[in-house]
This record gives C-alpha cells, structure tokens and sequence, in this order.
C-alpha cells in the first residue's frame, strides 16, 4: 500500500492555492517559461500542481496505482473537526475513497493524533474533552470506513496507523478503543507504544544531514527487529528551508531509483505489509508518483517487483501507466476548451474495468484529433 497525502488545493478547483502548494512562500500563479508553476517543492508533478478534490485529478492517481500494481492507499487523515484545513482533507479522504472503491483498491487511514493538540491548543476542545472526543473520532472511523469491505484488514482487524503518537499516550489508546466492536490492528511511527501491534518507519533524516546508504540500512533493519511494517521510500528532499518553514530534516539521496528497490526488496523480506513511503509529499520530496524529473520510474519499478515476486502473470505494462495520464490530460484540454468529454468518460469507464487497449484507442485518437 502507499501512503496518501490529500491536501492539496488550487486555485481552479478550490479558489485558491493551498499551503502545500505554498508554504506562504511560493506563487503558483508565476510561471516560468517551461510552463511550470511555482510551487513548493523540488519536484513537480506530470499532471501539474493539482487539487485533491478534483475527480479527474483522483480518477488519474487510483488508476495509476491499479496499473502499478499498488494494493491501496493509506491515507494521512486529520478527523472530523471543521479548523484549520482539517474538514477539506476529511472531505477529500471521503472523495478518494470513493474512487478506490471504483478501482476495486483497498484503503486504510494513517491518522494524524496531532490534530487533537491543535484543536486544544486553539481552544476549540477543552483538555478535558481531548480523550471523549477521540473516542467520538475512532467511532467515526468504526461506524464509516472500518465496516467497509475494501477496508484493509489483518486478522480480521481494521489497519490503523498512527503517526506518532503526538498527543494520546499509554493507556489513552486502551480507552479511546473501549467502544469499538474489536481494536484496531495498531501501528505507531518508530516506536512501539503501549496497546500498539506494531510499529512503522518514515525515512530517517533529522538534524539538517545527509543519510548515507549505511545509516538508512541500520534504521530499516533496526524496525524489522521490532516486527515493523515493511518501508519502502524513494528519497528525501525537502523545501521547508527555502520556504522558510524551518531548517530541512536532511537530505537522502536516490541513487538513480535504487534507493527505492533496495528499500522494497527489504520490505518484501521482512514484513507482510508493505507501506511506500509516500505517494505524494511534494515538501518533503518522497514522491512516487509520475513527475517531470523521474518520469514513471518508480511505478515501473513497481510493476517489475509485483511481476517477480507476487504474480507472474500481472496484466499491466509500462505502456499501461501513460494512460491514466492522458486521460487527466485530455480531460484538462476538453474542460479548457468547453467541450464535452463523453468519449472520454467511456476511455475512463474502459480503465476501470481494465479494457486498456479500448481505452487506448479513445485516447490516442483524441490526441491526434
């Protein structure tokens, strides 16, 4: 599975660029003489800076994934409250879902505790209230997405990662679990936690350093002692120096995508579950999805190590991966041009069911129209 960021706004779809796009710093609305915009990252998507609400926008990263072999996503959620942008993310997560189910993918929910400490350090939720309403979260989570067929599960439990925790602690999790018909099957980032199953790994940069191979590798088979959730990443490289955020947390280098396949063949080795770290963090520069700089790379990589390892007979080709893409791109020249996109519903209507070459028949005789 791949971890998701959806945060993302822009301005045709949203009204307005988001932070991520950003970070009070960058102007999306300047364009270089390429063509690109002006965003917050040292990367930039193929399809362009997009909005996390957009149908095209998703229908193109769900179909992506399917092609590259990709089980689900894991989802970075930040709970039910309307403050700060936390409603436009649960709205986006719902949107999203919508679209997994629609690719026949699974999904789960990496959530952000965090969220709790901002919303009483805001004085929207008393201190008190803290633990009562996320026992209301977890409920949420049980009552709308955990009953769900395409919910990931593991021993017939709901997956629940946690990044951190950052504000409940020990015990807490006993309790915030209390009114659930079974607990979740529970990973904590790093470090196993009181009531945790296990835990997960991140890329591990800190202190503004280069990781070299050697201290990656230590990290990694340091997790997998601890029975972690196998960790898959491609680099990382953050913009929140040059933003202005706050110094960067280091830099890890590619290696040309080897990086990325040593780290997945490692994951393969020692877990069951694997998480690719991530789909999409343009500011912390751990994007697997298609960009300008790395091209299809890494769900290329993808689709060979499913090929190897889980199912000879995968059906999807590289060639496969450009569809999507198309698509979302004709889709923006049609919507540009006020033109109806019927046919192109019926290419996307071909992907989802996995009619690739009725699909790419529409398509390519769009782009030679």
């Amino acid at each position: 599975m791949v971890h998701y960021m959806p945060w993302y706004a822009s301005k045709p779809i949203s009204g307005e660029w988001g932070w991520h796009w950003t970070m009070n710093h960058f102007d999306p609305d300047t364009i270089a003489d390429d063509g690109r915009r002006e965003i917050a990252s040292h990367y930039y998507p193929l399809i362009g800076p997009y909005d996390s609400n957009d149908p095209h926008a998703l229908e193109c990263h769900v179909l992506l994934m399917k092609f590259a072999g990709i089980d689900g996503a894991i989802i970075d959620w930040y709970g039910i409250k309307d403050h700060r942008d936390y409603a436009a993310i649960h709205r986006n997560t719902n949107h999203l879902i919508s679209y997994i189910k629609k690719a026949e993918l699974s999904f789960a929910i990496c959530y952000e505790d965090q969220t709790i400490k901002h919303l009483v350090n805001d004085g929207i939720l008393r201190e008190s209230e803290a633990l009562s309403h996320g026992q209301e979260v977890l409920r949420w989570m049980q009552d709308h997405w955990f009953v769900a067929d395409e919910y990931a599960k593991i021993a017939s439990r709901p997956l629940l990662l946690v990044f951190g925790p950052q504000y409940f602690k020990g015990a807490s999790w006993k309790e915030l679990f209390s009114g659930l018909p079974q607990p979740p099957y529970f990973y904590t980032l790093n470090t196993l936690q009181e009531g945790a199953d296990g835990v997960f790994g991140w890329p591990p940069v800190h202190g503004d350093r280069v990781v070299p191979p050697a201290a990656w590798r230590a990290y990694l088979s340091q997790l997998y002692e601890k029975g972690g959730v196998g960790t898959a990443f491609p680099k990382f490289h953050d913009i929140y120096e040059e933003a202005s955020v706050r110094e960067s947390y280091g830099y890890l280098d590619d290696q040309e995508g080897a990086v990325f396949g040593e780290t997945l063949e490692l994951a393969g080795q020692s877990a069951s579950l694997i998480q690719i770290v991530t789909w999409n963090d343009y500011g912390e520069g751990t994007i697997i999805e298609p960009t300008i700089e790395f091209g299809y790379r890494y769900l290329e990589a993808l689709q060979n190590y499913r090929r190897k390892h889980a199912d000879k007979t995968f059906p999807y080709s590289a060639e496969d991966l450009r569809l999507p893409i198309a698509l979302y791109q004709l889709r923006q020249q049609a919507a540009a041009a006020g033109q109806a996109a019927t046919h192109l519903d019926s290419a996307a209507a071909f992907l989802f069911a996995s009619e690739n070459e009725a699909a790419r028949k529409i398509l390519l005789r769009d782009a030679i129209d």
